[in-house]
């Protein structure tokens, strides 16, 4: 970042209080959502091997699906946040109404390319002869619920904007709760099988879609905002989103080529590596919660035209990432032998994935300086950068995670060549952080 005096003592506890009261229902939020498919696992499990390997496989490819539009909240909340800082209640609403707009109209496309082509769909990515059908009539029935799903993304991205992290998070435990009892009426009670627990997720979705919307449309009615799609609008959302939608389908590329790589190593490493990536995951829960709030601060600054406000916040955002993820490391370390039995049994399997956390563990304090100063900048709407940022972390991550099996080092060579992509991240956001290019004020970037 740009030099700047020492953030006060009275400056540091305000945006501490800023940050706390942010993250930490964002990170409850994002908690819940995983949530859903752990939820329709252990309904579905009790089926019968078949159901749940058929389950797996659909939803790996909705998540997958959903997750490649996240740009939809990333995207609304800076430009949300920005509309708020310049005091403009009713533009910054009109402008998540436009993020809305643009979820539900992709939520179509891909209703009109998933029902025709499910069954090509399930057989390219492998399913068994057993498990396809399954899998086909859980992907048609939920993907129906698509737009709802993005609708979600997009909603939560204008209350986030609207520095309410709180409803989100009420939201999503409403949901939760909501789809783990539609699953258990349905898929039992009701006799549907897998496909009643394609229906109660589907169901919980467009009633957490529905409250969404509700409360949005509260909102825009009280400061006289207009509901109606605008194609200028919805088209500006969609420019704004295409340099996150490349950032992340170049981060999922890696983590695919990481998961790759560990298959070719034999049993015990993918199943060490699916151990490892899961609690990678979960503690980039924790820091994410933190780069939400940096978006929803950095985007209303710089719509007050404060400059100084910004770089204030990015900095002391900074200090909390590297704090945080000091803490979670020594966790991980603290807590390796208790994690692995939750998950395995197997001996060798442990062996694999001991030193493998412990390179997650080292890791976290650079994965905390990563995650924030990926929400500062989305917060500051410099996602031309994120996106040319990402492919070259791909550029430099790829040949190395492809050199693993040849040059050896198993599992723990894999996850440190993970912990180069972050290093890389972490030098390329934090170059673009010092350089203060990112700091363009005003109601719109």
């Amino acid at each position: 970042m740009t030099q700047a005096p020492a953030i006060p003592k009275a400056s540091r506890r305000r945006h501490d209080r800023e940050i706390v009261a942010l993250a930490v229902p964002a990170f409850g939020a994002l908690v819940a959502e995983p949530l859903f498919v752990m939820a329709d696992s252990a309904i579905v499990g009790h089926l019968g091997t078949a159901q749940l390997a058929g389950l797996g496989v659909a939803s790996a490819l909705l998540t997958t699906a959903v997750s490649v539009f996240v740009f939809l909240a990333y995207a609304t909340t800076a430009a949300v946040a920005r509309r708020v800082g310049a005091n403009d209640l009713r533009a910054a609403i009109r402008q998540g109404m436009d993020g809305i707009w643009l979820a539900l109209l992709i939520g179509a496309a891909v209703i009109a390319v998933v029902l025709p082509l499910a069954p090509g769909i399930v057989d390219l990515f492998g399913a068994s002869a057993t498990a396809a059908p399954y899998a086909t009539t859980y992907l048609r029935i939920s993907a129906l619920g698509i737009p709802a799903m993005l609708a979600v993304l997009a909603a939560t991205g204008v209350l986030r904007g609207l520095q309410n992290t709180r409803t989100p998070l009420y939201v999503a435990i409403g949901g939760f709760i909501a789809n783990a009892a539609l699953n258990a009426v349905l898929v039992y009670g009701a006799g549907l099988g897998i496909a009643g627990s394609a229906w109660g997720t589907v169901i919980a979705q467009c009633g957490m879609a529905a409250v969404y919307l509700w409360v949005v449309v509260r909102g825009a009615r009280r400061h006289g905002a207009s509901l109606r799609p605008d194609l200028a609008g919805i088209r500006a959302s969609a420019q704004a989103g295409v340099p996150l939608l490349v950032r992340t389908l170049s981060l999922r590329a890696i983590l695919m080529i990481a998961t790759a790589m560990a298959a070719r190593l034999g049993d015990a490493d993918i199943a060490a590596h699916q151990i490892v990536l899961s609690l990678w995951s979960l503690l980039a829960f924790a820091l994410d919660a933190i780069a939400i709030a940096g978006q929803a601060i950095i985007g209303r600054y710089l719509g007050a035209d404060d400059a100084p406000g910004a770089r204030a916040a990015c900095r002391r955002m900074v200090q909390w990432g590297i704090a945080t993820g000091v803490v979670l490391g020594l966790l991980v370390v603290a807590t390796r032998p208790l994690f692995l039995p939750l998950f395995t049994s197997d001996a060798g399997v442990k062996d694999v994935a001991l030193p493998a956390l412990l390179v997650v563990a080292l890791s976290q304090p650079i994965c905390g300086i990563v995650f924030v100063l990926d929400g500062v900048l989305m917060g500051a709407g410099d996602g031309p950068y994120l996106a040319w940022a990402m492919v070259v972390t791909l550029a430099v991550f790829t040949p190395v995670a492809l050199l693993v099996p040849t040059l050896g080092g198993g599992l723990t060579a894999i996850w440190a060549a993970m912990t180069l992509m972050m290093t890389v991240r972490m030098v390329t956001l934090w170059l673009r952080a010092r350089s203060g290019r990112w700091i363009v004020t005003g109601a719109t970037r």
